[in-house]
């Protein structure tokens, strides 16, 4: 079975593994590593990766394809400037790091745990199944752009 076939949009992973979070920092705090106020540095972070998010989303408007992760196969053009020179998945490394910014602004370790499970969901459930429909879709020019850009930053 493809595993898009679930069809659970990514946002949803983002607020379910937020939720989570909130959960396990109220219920279980392990240890609170960040206290008001320099917690709010992460509102800040959040900020700064909602931006990232929405410049990657308007790379997809400006080459005329779709955004919608479920229907990879409707992609039209392979978008490989701006944020995707640096990350195949710009918006989800977004939503990465607005899961880091959430930790940072609840301060508890327990919450920061949860950052390589959501990375391990989201690589599993949803990009791979993504990078499998492209690489059928465009062949050689995105084996070489996996090749040349790292799925994550890493």
């Amino acid at each position: 079975m493809n595993r898009l076939q679930l069809k659970i949009p990514p946002p949803v992973y983002l607020l379910a593994f937020a939720g989570v979070m909130w959960l396990v920092a109220r219920v279980v705090p392990v240890v609170d590593l960040i206290a008001s106020p320099w917690n709010r540095l992460g509102l800040g972070l959040i900020a700064v990766a909602v931006l990232i998010d929405f410049w990657s989303l308007g790379l997809f408007f400006r080459a005329h394809t779709t955004f919608n992760p479920i229907h990879p196969e409707r992609t039209q053009t392979l978008v490989t400037g701006g944020t995707y020179r640096y990350t195949r998945n710009p918006m989800y490394v977004g939503m990465l790091i607005i899961l880091t910014g959430w930790c940072i602004y609840l301060g508890s370790l327990g919450a920061f745990a949860l950052l390589p499970v959501f990375v391990w969901v989201l690589t599993h459930q949803q990009i791979v199944p993504e990078e499998q429909v492209l690489a059928q879709k465009f062949g050689q020019a995105y084996s070489d752009y996996q090749r040349r850009v790292p799925r994550w930053l890493w």
